[in-house]
């Protein structure tokens, strides 16, 4: 098994600087010119210093418009309640005022315009909305507008009826805000599963992150995991020795072993990306007396449960004429699905977590009107199991050995290895539309899922859901609502998507990245590349693999290259990862 952490961590911690190469991208008419506007909510108590910029008071004579810009840029101040935006507000506003009801974050593009006297209307794009507890939502595209009204009885122009909250420009987001990961675990425990969080920057974050976890998941995702930490509490302040973070916790009576060795992998794996390299977790100020987990404890001892997991010997695989063949050497994989026999169009392979042998070998085969999924052991004959008028390009999950498909557009199948075809629940789903893709992320407890739109390609996020004998996939939402035409989606990890959709401005298709949550949509070099890419592979710690011109690149050092470095494309269609 392998372990990649860095780029996960840099996922996480680079974000918000996405939200700026994304707002640059206005050469893509996929793209909005501005960014949409976001509600933000203060996810962790301001640190008792400020950082950063800090905001001047109200200028004597100012007019309403300065006013209102004026209290915007001092909402992103960090000192504690916000002092100096409470100088532009009237007396009563001033008082009533709420700073932590959320943050509404827009384009620093936004106009104000005085309609009357003492009116403001402000005009400005909208990027989404973050909760109380750091939960981001995106925007749909729109414009975010807000009426002021001032009041001069003082002899100065003052607001009198703010926006409870905070109203903020996106570069001083950017600024003020970290993204971090609060980790659940899978429904299996095997892995812990990543939930985006916006935190505050600054010394109260570590203590912040840990009462997240414990208030629990996103609503999105809350369905798929499960929470060891739901009924714990901060006995005190999370203490910081180096880079050590001493967490004590009291926890109710009859928590099992098991219990403690999940929330002992949340805890560690949530604070390593904040940078703590080791935690030292305490119940009742005294030591957890685990059998085999160290009193002081980092990401090597839970590395089982890493969230980028990858089988080592999971290399790529594709189709040449409808035969599958692998990536390290180009040749044919064996057996009959290797020699071409099936005449495939699309393929999945699930790979043992533990051994990385392959396993189970799901295709699909057209034969004139009807279609085919086919199933057997890699190496194996294939038989078939399921016939349709279509079928999504099959997709595995890193925790269980089953491949997931779409048939005709709507109704999602999965199959566990040795049984039958089984129906999943997905009831909005053909209220949506048609899906044209379907995939699951490492851990299962997501898919993305592309959906065919009269603008063309959509892409959503839901959550797998697993209650007794149902599965069921739940709370399908919009992750780049200003993206159409996209064409193919997989992850990049288990936090971060990668797509190829439609450029207008230039007719081609190109490829992005964006988080699960919809935040920093940002575009992907075409450097190498001797076309558009049509089809796309990727995974954790393997690099992204496409089809383009009848031919396979992969990724490499910022640029496309052939799959065997300095040697002729090969050519290759339907590229995908054994997972």
């Amino acid at each position: 098994m392998t372990r990649q952490r860095g780029p996960r961590r840099a996922a996480a911690r680079v974000v918000l600087a996405g939200l700026v190469v994304a707002g640059l991208l206005t050469g893509c008419s996929t793209v909005p010119d501005s960014s949409p506007t976001v509600q933000i909510t203060q996810v962790a108590n301001p640190p008792e210093t400020p950082v950063g910029i800090e905001p001047l008071p109200p200028e004597r004579g100012a007019t309403p418009e300065e006013m209102v810009r004026g209290f915007i840029d001092a909402s992103a101040s960090t000192a504690r309640n916000h002092p100096v935006a409470r100088q532009y507000l009237a007396q009563d506003a001033a008082t009533s005022w709420s700073d932590s009801d959320g943050v509404t974050v827009i384009g620093a593009s936004y106009s104000t315009r005085q309609t009357a006297s003492g009116v403001v209307e402000l005009s400005a794009p909208l990027v989404g909305t973050v909760d109380e507890r750091g939960v981001f939502k995106v925007g749909d595209g729109g414009l975010f507008t807000r009426t002021f009204t001032l009041s001069d009885d003082s002899g100065q122009w003052r607001v009198t009826d703010p926006l409870d909250g905070l109203l903020m420009l996106q570069p001083d987001f950017a600024r003020t805000y970290d993204a971090v990961n609060a980790y659940f675990l899978d429904p299996t425990g095997a892995r812990v599963v990543p939930d985006p969080r916006y935190l505050v920057s600054g010394e109260a974050q570590p203590n912040a992150l840990i009462e997240r976890l414990i208030a629990g998941p996103s609503t999105a995702i809350a369905a798929g995991v499960a929470n060891p930490l739901a009924k714990a509490a901060l006995r005190s302040t999370v203490n910081l020795v180096g880079t050590t973070a001493r967490v004590d916790l009291t926890f109710p009576e009859g928590t099992t072993a098991a219990s403690l060795n999940g929330l002992c992998a949340q805890v560690v794996w949530s604070l390593d990306g904040l940078g703590f390299r080791s935690v030292e977790l305490l119940r009742d100020g005294q030591p957890l007396g685990l059998p085999d987990v160290p009193e002081v404890q980092s990401v090597d001892d839970w590395a089982g449960l890493d969230p980028d997991t990858a089988p080592v010997d999971a290399d790529g695989h594709y189709l040449v004429g409808g035969a599958l063949h692998r990536v390290t050497d180009g040749g044919p994989a064996p057996g009959p699905a290797g020699a071409g026999a099936y005449g495939l169009t699309s393929a999945a392979v699930s790979a043992d977590g533990r051994t990385g042998a392959l396993g189970l070998t799901v295709g699909v085969a057209t034969a004139g009107a009807t279609v085919t999924l086919l199933a057997g052991p890699y190496g194996g004959d294939l038989v078939p199991v399921l016939t349709g008028g279509t079928f999504t390009a099959p997709t595995t999950a890193g925790t269980r050995a089953e491949v997931w498909t779409v048939r005709d557009g709507t109704e999602v199948v999965r199959l566990p290895a040795g049984g039958r075809p089984q129906t999943v629940n997905a009831t909005t789903l053909g209220g949506l539309g048609r899906a044209s893709t379907f995939q699951l992320s490492p851990d299962g407890v997501r898919a993305a899922v592309v959906i065919d739109t009269p603008e063309g390609g959509e892409l959503y996020v839901g959550t797998v859901v697993r209650a007794d004998d149902t599965v069921s996939v739940r709370d399908l939402r919009s992750v780049a609502p200003s993206v159409h035409q996209v064409v193919d989606v997989a992850w990049r990890n288990s936090g971060l998507l990668m797509l190829l959709a439609g450029d207008a401005s230039t007719e081609r298709t190109v490829p992005y990245t964006v988080g699960v949550d919809g935040w920093a949509l940002t575009t992907v070099t075409m450097a190498g590349l001797p076309g558009q890419p049509t089809a796309l592979a990727a995974t954790p710690s393997r690099q992204p693999l496409v089809t383009a011109d009848g031919t396979l690149w992969l990724l490499s050092g910022g640029n496309w290259v052939t799959l065997l470095r300095g040697e002729q494309p090969v050519a290759g269609t339907a590229p995908f990862y054994p997972l």
